[in-house]
């Protein structure tokens, strides 16, 4: 079976009130997100056959955040800024090549 997109992008945007477990949202997430579409757009890599950039609700990786996971090849990554969004653009999404430095540990089961 084929994939609708080489890469589908999930961000999570998941917001929970201050003093509860951390959050994606409250570390900017949504920021990143719009960021990252905007900037697969501008690449001409967005659309069937290419790159999915979504908002996802809570992916349960809290104290890990932000994080995004890229399948099908479920990779997970943490990140800071737009440098950080831009790498794993730049080395994952067009060169194929993971961008270890961000690389969390992926949820067991899943490999």
């Amino acid at each position: 079976m084929t994939s609708f997109y080489q890469h589908h992008v999930f961000f999570c945007l998941n917001q929970r009130d201050p003093g509860d477990r951390p959050s994606c949202a409250n570390c900017g997430s949504q920021a990143m997100q719009e960021y990252a579409k905007r900037r697969i757009k501008a690449l001409g890599l967005a659309g069937e056959g290419k790159v999915r950039i979504n908002k996802a609700g809570c992916l349960d990786r809290c104290e890990l955040g932000p994080v995004l996971v890229v399948y099908p090849d479920a990779t997970w990554y943490t990140y800071v800024d737009e440098a950080d969004i831009d790498e794993i653009i730049d080395s994952h999404l067009v060169g194929g090549r993971i961008v270890e430095r961000l690389v969390i540990d992926a949820p067991r089961g899943e490999v």
